[in-house]
């Protein structure tokens, strides 16, 4: 298991079909390390890298963010949704995809902004 920060690793955001797609971009690292330090809560990933196959299954967009390693789905025990994605648009307000959900919260490092809830 390969450690990518002081609280995540590889493995965490491999593709969940088992194909082996682990690739993730070290600025979402970055982006999810400030996160976990701000509210001192581990981050549960829901879905990091996803290959073709398993993005078409789960009925992600076409040309998803996760399929390049540059998002991740995450969720906080203690934490709300909406709080999470409350601090990624203030903390980046002019860069990054933020999408609110009920259950969880999407995060990507596109280079222009984004914003929706789902």
């Amino acid at each position: 298991m390969k450690q990518l920060s002081p609280h995540f690793t590889r493995q965490e955001f491999a593709c969940r079909c088992g194909c082996g797609a682990a690739d993730v971009a070290p600025e979402l690292i970055e982006v999810l390390e400030a996160a976990r330090v701000h509210f001192g809560v581990p981050i549960i990933i829901v879905s990091g890298r996803r290959c073709k196959t398993h993005n078409s299954k789960v009925g992600g967009a076409l040309a998803s963010q996760h399929l390049y390693g540059t998002a991740a789905d995450i969720k906080m025990s203690t934490i709300p949704p909406a709080d999470v994605a409350a601090y990624f648009e203030k903390t980046y307000p002019g860069r990054y995809g933020v999408g609110r959900y009920a259950t969880f919260t999407h995060i990507d490092v596109r280079k222009t902004a984004a914003r929706w809830r789902g």
